[in-house]
């Protein structure tokens, strides 16, 4: 295996977060009688399974490519979801429901990539698709936030849009893993892939600490009324 163990505690922490996270939301909707926001937590589910191919391509030695192109489609699939999930919710604010003026941008490029067994064609449309997906996800819980702060804490918010950075990080360190130190891939680059792979690990605990401190703000207004 190509990870160190203190990369494989950071690996393995942010996918526990963002299960924990999913969780936390789905009590939440469930103690506030939301059925949109358990809805929301329940479409976070895919992008937690999709953590587990890729950790799974990790312990391959980053051998079986397939594993990659697995998350990235099932990546897209919980973008996808998470996006039709803000809509739901949306629609259920007091406000009138928006209209749709999603439009499309600016595709990720990634320098150094891994190989795909898909094909390097595919597996950069992939990536595109869910990267625009994402964004139009991130634009839209803006919106839902400005409109309705019952739903999601500023942290939570601040989180998602956090893992933009991540990413950000994650396409340079694979430059400088790639092109300047002289690596195959980011993987063989411990140090340079934990410190990316770091990044994730703080998007999701803003997450989980977001959608619990949203818990705890519930439960203190709910005593405060039965007094």
């Amino acid at each position: 295996m190509l990870l160190s163990f203190p990369n494989w505690i950071i690996h393995l922490s942010s996918a526990l977060e963002w299960g924990v996270a999913a969780a936390l939301i789905f009590h939440y909707g469930k103690i506030t009688g939301r059925h949109d926001i358990r809805l929301f937590g329940l479409a976070m589910l895919p992008h937690w399974s999709g953590s587990f191919f890729v950790l799974g391509y990790h312990i391959s030695g980053d051998s079986i490519p397939l594993l990659l192109d697995m998350s990235e489609l099932i990546n897209l699939f919980g973008s996808t979801a998470l996006l039709l999930a803000t809509l739901n919710l949306l629609k259920s604010t007091k406000k009138s429901s928006t209209t749709g003026s999603m439009a499309a941008l600016a595709a990720i490029m990634i320098a150094g990539k891994p190989q795909s067994w898909l094909g390097a064609d595919i597996f950069d449309a992939i990536l595109q698709l869910s990267s625009v997906v994402y964004i139009t996800f991130l634009v839209l819980l803006v919106l839902l936030y400005r409109r309705d702060r019952t739903i999601f804490s500023a942290l939570t918010v601040a989180g998602f849009w956090f893992l933009l950075i991540f990413i950000s990080v994650t396409i340079f360190c694979m430059y400088l893993a790639t092109q300047v130190r002289g690596y195959p891939t980011l993987s063989h680059d411990d140090l340079l892939h934990g410190a990316a792979e770091s990044l994730l690990s703080i998007s999701n605990l803003m997450i989980a600490i977001g959608a619990h401190r949203k818990i705890k703000e519930y439960r203190r207004e709910q005593l405060r009324c039965a007094q």
